[in-house]
């Protein structure tokens, strides 16, 4: 395929994209490798590539979601795949129906591949595990959202040349995010020091148990990292009070301009989105010039045609 680098070890055999805890460096080495190639479909003038010209692929949201479900859309077009867009609302869901009947149903008008979003932790495994599409994971409670840390390290690599002997920062809402989860292995898995940032209320259990560093202070990190990932605090998640207020959580662990002017001059600046403007970062910080928050999204296209197309070829494979 002339979108793809010459052909490498280990090659891709994973039928389902479900986290990134179970990849080895190299399989995620291989997916942003094979995402570099998809890049310039979106510089042509007609932006469509034919790998998955005859599937059928299915956005399965179960979570409202903007930059996900539209990229994922996105993708599978700029691929020739269809694409059936699931609504919870308009659907038998609303009437009762359960995760794996809904799934199944739609398994057997045609579909190849199923892209799921749940608020559920292990919602996209139990699907691979019943249905014979192949399943990719957008995101299950607070479990992992593998392609969001993908496009992350995508994103750091393309800039860095390396996340080796990087030091980066995940900051705020930790407990709630598996944007975190995946990106603390993503990052660590290809070489990077991870530092969990934020109150002790929004860390998660036994948060000691996994590889990163823990502080609970921004200012005792950020004039040392290269990287700084700021995490939307998820308010519809949040069972009580974690901080005092939005002023003193924003005082203590927001992105400010005068925090800016503390760090490394190269240092980058991330947001997963949504971002909470003068709470997570100011203005001036999200829209700044180190800011690649707008890149992130840019690459998110790449590298979700790499695991559509990467998924369905180790499908076609096992046939």
């Amino acid at each position: 395929m002339a979108l793809m680098r010459k052909s490498r070890q280990p090659k891709w055999n994973r039928r389902h994209l479900l986290g990134l805890r179970e990849l080895t460096a190299e399989e995620i080495t291989y997916i942003l490798d094979t995402a570099e190639g998809f890049e310039q479909v979106s510089r042509r003038s007609v932006k469509k590539a034919p790998p998955l010209r005859g599937k059928v692929v299915v956005n399965l949201f179960f979570e409202d979601s903007t930059r996900t479900r539209t990229s994922f859309a996105l993708a599978a077009n700029r691929l020739s795949a269809d694409i059936i867009e699931f609504t919870k609302k308009s659907s038998s869901v609303s009437k009762g129906e359960t995760l794996l009947d809904t799934a199944r149903n739609l398994e057997a008008m045609g579909i190849d591949i199923v892209v799921v979003r749940h608020g559920a932790g292990g919602a996209a495994r139990l699907l691979s595990r019943n249905i014979k599409a192949c399943v990719v994971n957008a995101g299950d409670g607070f479990c992992e959202h593998p392609t969001q840390a993908l496009l992350d390290v995508y994103t750091i690599r393309k800039i860095k040349g390396s996340l080796e002997g990087l030091k980066i920062a995940i900051v705020g809402d930790i407990a709630h995010s598996r944007v975190a989860r995946s990106d603390m292995w993503a990052m660590t898995k290809l070489g990077a020091e991870v530092i969990f940032v934020g109150p002790p209320t929004l860390m998660p259990g036994q948060v000691n148990r996994l590889p990163v560093k823990v502080s609970h202070s921004l200012d005792e990190v950020i004039e040392e990292v290269d990287v700084v990932n700021m995490l939307r605090i998820q308010f519809e998640r949040l069972g009580g009070n974690p901080f005092p207020s939005i002023r003193e959580y924003s005082h203590y662990f927001g992105l400010t301009v005068d925090r800016m002017k503390k760090t490394k001059p190269d240092i980058l600046v991330m947001h997963p989105g949504p971002i909470n403007r003068g709470l997570e970062m100011e203005s001036e910080v999200a829209d700044g010039g180190n800011s690649v928050i707008l890149e992130q999204v840019t690459n998110g296209l790449a590298v979700r045609m790499a695991v559509l197309f990467l998924v369905n070829q180790a499908a076609a494979m096992e046939k």
